[in-house]
């Protein structure tokens, strides 16, 4: 048995029935080759991957008393009537179809007397192409866990899963064990609180010593003051979802040209496509933004399991025509923002989460989903992820494009996530249904930030297609 870490907990606790904490994964699949392809074959060819991923195995078990964290018992088998579902994608069956009824999916949450997880076969798509789309709670795995399961799951070989799945012994769950091991894990709690208190009071003299010697940035946003926008509201339970593909080698080549990051490019061409957004629905968009982007303190390529991520609070430059002058800030921006991660000290948030106290955690998470009318840290998430670099090839089938993106959360009815998988950087939007019109409004615009990016850097402003992609959203 394992004990929820602080930042699996915030996951957990700050479910509610507006704000589900459930992550996607979509996978879209070529089964031309696959003789004989249906669903049940699907099910028979997945199941040993599946089995293979410990994590998928897992459910919790609350300790008495809200004593302490949840833990993680390991279950012999998958309950593959429950967990792998059929679905299917409405005529025409094209990218917005398909993005519709992934909107749908994350609108209901998982059900927490089961492993958190269920996973959809979405047939309906033109060319013998399907979209696997994998439904599992934050709590399970964050980005970088997720991108490792996926990159198992997907690889040519096989895994070997031999003789009878191991299961936790039974007295593993019994109350007294549970309150025994919530003692023990408490008492090293408690040791531990004084050289936190120290490390934390280090990191903010060394934090703000480091503001005042770089003095200020009037074009940047202030720290925990994320200004009002139409994207900040009371976040209502139904999901809306949009995807794009961009070709990896354009924002790379972007990139290079302005001697700036990948990532720097992502965060600019959000900043532009939140411009772009705030005049046509806020009819202006006078002060940057804050972006809130996960960063992960633990990039093992073997872990599977586990939330290993604090944040990054950068600055948008959303109130900067200039394309160019975006690009610059936003880079000025992030690279404040990890400067002050480094000294405040990357574990320091996820170390003082563990302390969240169970019985009364959920409650304020409850209240504040249905009255915060914007979050009281950022605007937004925006995450970017680095994907599988080889193409997926599962039993004959090519996986052609994965999407990603997390949660949205209290007051903020906007996430944005980007991964790269081997020639693409593929975007997705999770919404609810008030803030846009048609969630592909945003992938438009980021699409549109992107080639004007390019084009003020004296790049062509035509985008590379992506061959292998499904026709974007018409």
């Amino acid at each position: 048995m394992k004990r929820l870490n602080g930042v699996d907990a915030m996951m957990l606790y700050s479910e509610t029935p507006e704000i589900h904490m459930h992550t996607l994964k979509i996978g879209v699949l070529d089964v031309s080759q696959i003789p004989g392809y249906d669903f049940d074959l699907f099910r028979k060819l997945a199941l040993p991957r599946l089995h293979a991923l410990a994590p998928l195995r897992c459910q919790l078990v609350d300790i008495p008393f809200k004593l302490h964290h949840p833990m993680w018992v390991q279950n012999a088998e998958i309950d593959v009537d429950y967990h792998i579902r059929r679905a299917r994608v409405r005529a025409p069956g094209g990218r917005r179809e398909l993005d519709e009824l992934i909107g749908e999916i994350a609108s209901t949450p998982l059900d927490r007397s089961r492993p958190l997880w269920e996973m959809y076969v979405a047939e309906g798509l033109p060319d013998n192409k399907i979209a696997v789309i994998h439904k599992v709670h934050h709590v399970l795995a964050d980005g970088m866990a997720s991108a490792n399961q996926m990159a198992m799951v997907i690889g040519a070989e096989e895994p070997d899963v031999r003789g009878a799945l191991a299961e936790a012994p039974p007295d593993s769950t019994a109350a007294l064990n549970l309150l025994l091991a919530a003692g023990r894990d408490h008492a090293r709690g408690l040791r531990r609180l004084p050289m936190l208190l120290r490390e934390t009071a280090a990191g903010v003299a060394r934090v703000r010593r480091s503001a005042r010697e770089r003095g200020p940035h009037p074009d940047l946003a202030r720290n925990f003051a994320p200004p009002p926008t139409f994207i900040n509201h009371v976040v209502s339970p139904v999901r809306r979802f949009a995807t794009a593909p961009l070709a990896l080698a354009d924002v790379k080549d972007t990139a290079r040209h302005l001697g700036v990051t990948l990532n720097d490019i992502v965060l600019a061409t959000a900043a532009g496509a939140l411009r772009s957004l705030q005049l046509r629905y806020d009819g202006a968009a006078e002060a940057p933004l804050i972006a809130g982007v996960p960063v992960s303190v633990d990039t093992s390529p073997t872990r599977i399991m586990g939330n290993e991520f604090t944040y990054i609070t950068p600055s948008l430059p959303v109130h900067i025509a200039d394309p160019l002058e975006r690009v610059r800030l936003t880079a000025t921006a992030t690279a404040i923002a990890k400067e002050n991660h480094r000294l405040l000290g990357p574990t320091l948030l996820p170390s003082w989460l563990s302390y969240l106290p169970p019985a009364t955690t959920p409650q304020i998470f409850r209240q504040q989903a249905r009255r915060l009318e914007s979050s009281l840290v950022m605007n937004l998430t925006i995450s970017n992820v680095p994907g599988p670099r080889e193409r997926g090839l599962v039993q004959g089938a090519t996986v052609t494009e994965i999407y990603s993106v997390g949660p949205i959360v209290a007051g903020s009815g906007m996430n944005i996530t980007v991964w790269s998988y081997v020639d693409q950087l593929s975007i997705s939007v999770l919404t609810d249904d008030r803030t846009l019109d048609d969630p592909h409004e945003a992938t438009d615009a980021l699409l549109a930030a992107f080639a004007e990016i390019r084009a003020a850097a004296g790049l062509s402003e035509t985008l590379t297609p992506v061959a292998s992609a499904l026709p974007l959203a018409v």
